[in-house]
């Protein structure tokens, strides 16, 4: 399993060279749509309720999911000044090969 850092990375790389999806609102759409690559959420998301169906909806679509343990940490991750329950890659860039590798795994 990928460790948290890597994850964190790759959303950099798919932030600055693709596009990504911010949000708990934005991931699900995006997850139903069928456009997302890559999927992270937050552990520390209160009320559980707002991240609860993400794992779930990506096991059903057959897309990779993370958990990072701090909402901070993924909001840095995403450019964002404020923490983010969850963000969804919807095109790589540059990011592509990374998610490859752990699509493999």
């Amino acid at each position: 399993m990928a460790d948290e850092a890597k994850i964190l990375e790759i959303i950099e790389i798919a932030r600055t060279s693709g596009k990504i999806r911010k949000g708990s609102n934005e991931t699900t759409k995006a997850i139903e749509k069928g456009e997302a690559k890559l999927v992270a959420y937050a552990a520390d998301v209160n009320p559980k309720e707002v991240i609860m169906h993400i794992p779930l909806l990506c096991k059903e679509k057959g897309i990779k999911c993370f958990e990072i343990s701090k909402r901070e940490d993924l909001g840095a991750a995403a450019g964002l000044p404020v923490a983010t329950a969850a963000v969804a890659i919807v095109k790589e860039g540059d990011a592509k090969k990374h998610i490859d590798v752990l699509q493999a795994e």
